[in-house]
């Protein structure tokens, strides 16, 4: 039995507001390392195990977590390679730090993918990203003109207070990132929280990957924070035509979103939000783009795309 990690845990504080000073107990988000190892079944009938990469995380949801980044990174092509996926709870292991997972037998596996060592931190992700060249290589085409979800202006502006209403762990300590899969009539398909906002969109991709019973083409997916091109990135690699961030989207990410046909929407408040690119997925697009103050203004403080086979 896997007894559920915490998100968050209670410290001990000097907390002082002017003159006033005490001792209190307060809660602040866990953020631990998870290696994630790949299990290869050799020509000779023998199992390799392949370490791939450590992120700094916070529990929960790591098998979604795991089979997220793999399949956004090109390790592996879709849920039917995955044979399982365990915690290592091994003597010489940090239990449940650890996730194998292992491919069924037959599926081909280059190691040379592994060249490049994957190290993650819980604020910029994998370091030494790509160009937009090598994402074409990895198997990523566009999306079709206009296809997959459409939201309306009145819809995405209720999304970020929506967010900040389902995240549970932010509530409880004010320092964790937030990611979702949306439905165009404003529903969360799903929601997940992490100290790193890749590992919470790695969690929506995995949970995508794995369930198959989401449609990730008719899903935008919503960030809190700003929209990086390795955001943008694991959205095309999941099949998910938009991205919505509350924040700044940055120039990599709006090259992607246009050359990959996506939507990128930024700035997102109740007041407004910029469209970037794609705007034929927003409706009446020309009358929410008049909506922001067209400086890029931030906001008040607080499952046709993918791979090919």
């Amino acid at each position: 039995m896997i007894v559920p990690r915490r998100g968050s845990e209670v410290v001990e504080v000097d907390r002082r507001r002017g003159e006033d000073r005490g001792l209190v107990r307060d809660r602040v988000a866990v953020e631990e390392p998870l290696e994630i190892r790949l299990e290869v079944v050799g020509a000779s009938g023998a199992p390799a195990v392949h370490p791939v990469a450590v992120t700094m995380r916070t529990p929960g949801d790591d098998f979604e977590l795991a089979a997220g980044f793999l399949f956004s990174e090109g390790l592996i092509r879709s849920r039917d390679e995955i044979r399982t996926i365990s915690y290592c709870t091994g003597p010489e292991t940090q239990e449940y730090n650890v996730v194998s997972v292992a491919l069924r037998e037959g599926v081909s596996f280059d190691p040379a993918l592994l060249n490049r060592n994957f190290y993650t931190t819980s604020s910029c992700g994998v370091c030494g990203k790509a160009s937009l060249d090598a994402v074409e290589v990895k198997g990523c085409v566009p999306f079709p003109a206009g296809s997959g979800v459409r939201m309306e202006p009145r819809v995405l502006k209720q999304l970020p207070q929506a967010l900040r209403d389902g995240q549970g762990v932010f509530q409880r300590t004010g320092g964790i990132h937030a990611a979702a899969l949306v439905a165009s009539d404003g529903s969360f398909r799903v929601l997940r929280e992490d100290v790193g906002r890749h590992n919470a969109v790695d969690r929506i991709v995995g949970h995508v990957l794995l369930a198959g019973t989401v449609p990730p083409e008719e899903g935008l997916l919503l960030v809190s924070g700003r929209a990086s091109f390795e955001i943008l990135q694991k959205a095309l690699a999941a099949g998910i035509p938009a991205v919505a961030a509350v924040g700044a989207p940055s120039s990599l990410a709006v090259d992607l979103a246009r050359r990959f046909g996506m939507t990128l929407v930024g700035f997102l408040s109740e007041r407004g939000f910029n469209v970037y690119t794609g705007m034929e997925r927003v409706a009446e697009a020309g009358e929410a783009g008049a909506e922001g103050d067209g400086r890029g203004s931030p906001p008040a403080t607080p499952e046709g795309g993918g791979m090919k086979g």
